[in-house]
């Protein structure tokens, strides 16, 4: 990185500005100096130049999990301890080799920056970016995801909770033949993260992570709630897919986070689950880059998968019908993908909604693919 002084400051005086080099382009990196994380726990600060060279570092790790993706920006300018403000749209100052996509949204469109490029995290890093959230679907397809998401978010900070819902939720998937991976949040609970092929729409996806969720909670009462409310939760962990729907973000992998030691949202094994010194908060800027290379979501196939064709339906469910087939399809208030049958939209009326198709559907209109018959069938 090489420096350029300030106007008038004197030899000791901190660069205003330095240069760095990153994907074959020369970005200005705007007060390298300025510090973002506080020392704290008797370790140093983190200061702009850090950030930017953590992710100049992690960048052939992280660009593959941004690349064509909208991104939403957390920025603290002022440091970590100062005010945050989420960005949808570009950044004033964004550079024209930057990538953007103009994206619909009600009323209009939002353009949100792209990262494809070593460039254009350094660029976001130096406008202090210390989080980076990401869509669930491309700039191509933008209806239609290649990632569900399910977000085990526990009432209190202790990781064991999370542990154990993810090896429930594990189990689930291995019995819908669902291969899923894992990222510690860097707060403190677990993304489970299932790849999907992009035939289905966020209605079909959102609907079936609701089924999954429901089911799962249903074993174990207890422990686990799909209830959105805090109040009502009873301490139990929220099973929460809400990220699934068209326009919601996910935090990035590898991804810093805004709270004390720079933790990061970190690709992990299953094997490194059952492991207790995994938490939430495991690595940080300063260490991160070893898991990394271990490449923890290599043994998961990189093409995803479809809904409708995970697992063929047991015998006795097809032969009843799909009216019969699972219980949430069984009355016409019953819903699914969170529409009621009174009001299920066609194509026209929303994002990504899917209509049923003769033979195919619930009461609802929605259609009950191999997978959710599957999961009907697994029903406690």
């Amino acid at each position: 990185m090489s420096g350029t002084r300030g106007a008038g400051s004197g030899d000791s005086a901190p660069a205003a500005e330095n240069s760095v080099r990153a994907g074959g382009r020369t970005v200005r990196i705007h007060r390298p100096g300025k510090v973002l994380f506080p020392a704290s726990g008797g370790g140093a600060g983190l200061m702009k130049a850090d950030l930017v060279e953590y992710y100049r570092s992690v960048a052939r790790y992280m660009l593959p999990e941004l690349r064509d993706r909208p991104l939403m920006l957390e920025r603290h300018p002022d440091g970590v301890d100062g005010p945050r403000f989420m960005q949808k749209n570009i950044p004033g100052n964004y550079p024209d080799w930057a990538r953007r996509a103009e994206m619909a949204k009600k009323g209009g469109t939002v353009t949100h920056p792209v990262c494809d490029d070593t460039a254009t995290l350094v660029h976001l890093a130096d406008q202090a970016s210390i989080t980076f959230h990401r869509w669930l679907s491309r700039v191509d397809r933008p209806d239609f995801p290649d990632r569900l998401v399910f977000d085990l978010d526990p009432a209190e900070d202790d990781f064991e909770p999370v542990r154990g819902a993810a090896l429930l939720l594990g189990e689930l998937l291995d019995q819908l033949r669902l291969p899923a991976t894992l990222m510690t949040t860097g707060s403190k609970g677990l993304h489970v993260i299932v790849r999907l092929d992009r035939a289905a729409g966020f209605g079909e996806v959102r609907g079936f992570a609701t089924d999954v969720a429901r089911v799962l909670a249903a074993r174990a009462p207890d422990r686990l709630t799909t209830e959105q409310r805090t109040d009502a939760r009873g301490g139990r962990l929220y099973l929460d897919v809400q990220r699934n729907a068209y326009a919601q973000t996910s935090v990035a992998p590898f991804s810093v986070r805004p709270a004390e030691g720079a933790p990061v949202a970190t690709p992990i094994s299953w094997d490194q689950l059952k492991d207790p010194e995994v938490t939430a908060r495991r690595w940080t800027v300063t260490n991160v880059l070893e898991q990394a290379r271990t490449r923890p979501w290599s043994a998961i196939a990189a093409r995803g998968r479809a809904l409708g064709g995970v697992r063929k339906v047991a015998p006795s469910a097809r032969r009843a019908g799909p009216a019969a087939s699972g219980a949430v399809h069984r009355k016409a208030e019953d819903r699914c993908c969170g529409w009621t049958s009174r009001t299920w939209p066609t194509p026209t009326t929303r994002r990504g909604a899917v209509p049923g198709a003769a033979g195919q559907a619930g009461l609802c209109g929605h259609p009950l693919g191999p997978a959710r018959r599957r999961l009907d069938v697994l029903s406690p």
